[in-house]
């Protein structure tokens, strides 16, 4: 009888999933004797009264390296441990089943599961791990925000799209002598905004461990204008804060998410500025979902794939409650206690990308 293992993406959509899944398989499919089972939607499929699962072939995987987003579907609501369950009157409450996902993971004869996601999603792969459960890690985020590894799968192709974006802007910048500023995502995290400024050539780059003064920026934009003609092209990520530690969103309103609705960080600075007395045209894009979604770039795919066959690898050794990561030049594997411990921020001191921002003029705002 062939070993059985589950799959599971989670958190946030984010290019190079696919990728991920079918390098697991393939590898898997070389080796013999494993069943690969997709669980749709993350842990839903499991955890639901409907369970919904979907076995994960050769032919299922075939050419998906290049498609976006992730064919077992994801969510970043809910999870094992705080499951959203409606009740006869309408309302709502938050429910453990932890203890029915075990059960369903010994009544489908799982032998372990890869959970492929982010900082959240991994947090419950160690709590699974302290259950007994058999688990690998994959380390899935635009954000760039996982310690312990270079790089996370979906961050270069995030940043290409939003580095494509500044070359855009900037040509419309300069035709109308405007300020432009690109909101970009990444959370609490600036390695997008950062990758971002420096590829695109931005003037200006605010990121979320960087406090900015509105002063700052404005004085910035000064130097690119001479006799009111010029252009500035500022990028800023969603989780910027001002001088007191703010951030700009709402709170979450679905059930089950826990997650702050970080947006508007580009409009509140265009205010700023115009209090401030900016007269230039101020124009806000916010690149938003559209740096989660499309085809990963080869760079993804390459990582996502060698994270797979990686993730696979660690399995059939058992060294289960690790996680994968790339420390170059090797794919090699980290424990998910130290993976969770702190998040992967860029260091306002000394971060060797940074430096190099300032060494050739982009303001931070500080």
């Amino acid at each position: 009888m062939s070993k059985r293992i589950l799959v599971v993406t989670g958190g946030g959509d984010c290019p190079g999933l696919n990728a991920v899944i079918r390098g697991i398989v393939k590898s898997a499919k070389l080796d013999g004797n494993w069943e690969i089972i997709g669980c749709v939607e993350s842990y839903n499929g499991l955890l639901k009264d409907k369970i919904e699962v979907m076995p994960l072939t050769e032919k299922e995987v075939a050419g998906i390296h290049v498609k976006g987003g992730t064919i077992i579907k994801t969510t970043n609501k809910g999870g094992p441990f705080s499951f959203p369950v409606q009740l006869p009157d309408g309302s709502w409450v938050i429910e453990d089943r932890s203890q029915l996902l075990l059960q369903r993971l010994e009544e489908m004869g799982i032998e372990a599961i890869i959970s492929i996601g982010g900082d959240g999603s991994q947090k419950i792969s160690l709590e699974l791990a302290k259950l007994g459960v058999n688990i690998i890690g994959v380390p899935k985020t635009i954000d760039n925000d996982l310690s312990c590894t270079d790089f996370t799968f979906g961050f270069q192709t995030a940043v290409e799209i939003a580095t494509d974006a500044v070359d855009k802007l900037v040509t419309t910048a300069e035709s109308h002598n405007r300020v432009f500023i690109l909101e970009v995502m990444g959370r609490n995290a600036g390695w997008i905004a950062l990758y971002t400024a420096l590829g695109g050539g931005a003037d200006v780059c605010i990121i979320p461990e960087i406090p900015y003064d509105p002063k700052i920026i404005a004085e910035k934009i000064a130097t690119r204008y001479k006799g009111g003609e010029g252009f500035c092209n500022i990028v800023i990520a969603e989780g910027a804060r001002d001088m007191t530690g703010q951030v700009t969103g709402t709170a979450p309103t679905a059930i089950g998410d826990e997650h702050i609705k970080l947006g508007g960080a580009g409009d509140k600075l265009k205010y700023e500025l115009e209090q401030l007395g900016v007269q230039h045209d101020i124009r806000v894009t916010v690149l938003g979902h559209l740096q989660r979604g499309g085809i990963p770039i080869a760079y993804d795919r390459i990582l996502a794939t060698a994270y797979g066959v990686k993730a696979f690898e660690l399995v059939k050794e058992k060294k289960y409650g690790n996680m994968v990561v790339y420390n170059h030049p090797e794919i090699t594997y980290v424990p998910l206690k130290k993976v969770v411990e702190k998040p992967n921020f860029v260091n306002p001191k000394n971060d060797s990308f940074l430096c190099a921002a300032k060494k050739i003029g982009i303001s931070f705002g500080d």
